[in-house]
């Protein structure tokens, strides 16, 4: 292993590995800045507003674990108000819904046309197979099979 091309070239293959190797490491923990894909849409982590805030220990889908995130310069997300049930007027609602009784002696519409409307599915009929040519069989003349067999051949 003192040859010294063989050298270089296991120093070459080391450097290779390491400088592909480098990002891979270097993205795994430490922080990471936010940053929404359409403006105006807010990323919502555990409650809090994450938009332009730094994370730190965000492993995503790389731990087999979870672990709670750091996040630092993020805002709680403030929900509006719930308005209650009741109206303002302090009334209870009414139940059901609105009927209003219109007059017995109002215009009646015009009576609407009879409609019938119906749907059929059903498969077709099978195409009928194609006449089979009639090809008589090849006739095979074998040795009955109640005679007893020869003897064993003699030796050569």
């Amino acid at each position: 292993m003192s040859d010294p091309f063989t050298l270089r070239r296991l120093a070459q293959a080391l450097a290779l590995l390491t400088m592909t190797a480098a990002p891979v490491f270097a993205e795994s923990g430490g922080r990471a800045i936010v940053i929404p894909g359409r403006p105006g849409v807010p990323i919502i982590i555990n409650g809090r507003d994450a938009s332009y805030a730094t994370i730190e220990g965000d492993w995503g889908l790389e731990s087999g674990n979870h672990v709670q995130p750091t996040i630092y310069g993020s805002r709680p997300v403030v929900y509006p108000e719930v308005g209650h049930y009741y109206p303002g007027s302090s009334r209870l609602p009414g139940y059901g819904r609105l009927e209003i009784e219109p007059p017995a002696d109002r215009k009646l519409p015009k009576p609407a046309e009879s409609f019938h409307q119906s749907w059929e599915v059903e498969s077709r009929p099978p195409q009928p197979a194609p006449p089979t040519p009639m090809i008589e069989p090849q006739v095979l003349i074998a040795p009955p099979f109640d005679e007893p067999r020869p003897g064993p051949r003699p030796y050569r």
